[in-house]
């Protein structure tokens, strides 16, 4: 096995799996590109790992999800992260924050751009697959357009509960 993985993912003996964002399944939601790089199904159910770029300003609402965990941690930019009564924590590139089941939490953008990388359920991921929309040939998005409608029904449905808007800042 060599460290060269341009091409689709690949499974090898004993469920050993490489993949790499050059390779992944790219969706968009709004601003935010994401590549799948681990999923469910790629993970025997385990986990599901993510990478992200985003741009200034695209923010998630406060929100928590009781059953399914997430960590974060920053390859470039910064992001502002609001986690239970935190009024703000600013987090650079090798920052990585942890965030319990049922803790509230949201986050923005705070650079002109951010990448990194979430790392949650095999559950939760497939919510992040629900409310994006594929890239196009080209990898890009076909609408930068948010559908809120679909993400707060989807949340029902993953068990996420949106609690309000990020504080300003």
């Amino acid at each position: 096995m060599n460290g060269s993985n341009a091409g689709s993912p690949q499974f090898y003996t004993s469920g050993v799996y490489l993949s790499s964002a050059l390779a992944s399944e790219v969706r968009w939601m709004g601003e935010t590109c994401t590549h799948f790089l681990a999923t469910g199904k790629t993970t025997n159910g385990q986990f599901c790992l993510v990478e992200e770029t985003s741009k200034r300003g695209e923010a998630v609402p406060l929100h928590r999800h009781e059953k399914d965990v997430e960590s974060f941690y920053v390859l470039e930019g910064e992001i502002t992260f609001y986690v239970g009564d935190q009024a703000g924590i600013r987090c650079g590139p090798g920052s990585f924050l942890h965030v319990p089941a049922g803790v509230v939490h949201g986050f923005r953008i705070s650079s002109d751009t951010a990448r990194y990388l979430i790392f949650t359920t095999a559950h939760h991921g497939e919510f992040y697959r629900a409310i994006s929309e594929p890239a196009d040939a080209n990898g890009l998005p076909s609408t930068h357009d948010v559908d809120w409608d679909k993400v707060m029904a989807t949340a029902q449905d993953f068990g996420i509960e949106f609690i309000s808007e990020l504080p300003d800042g």
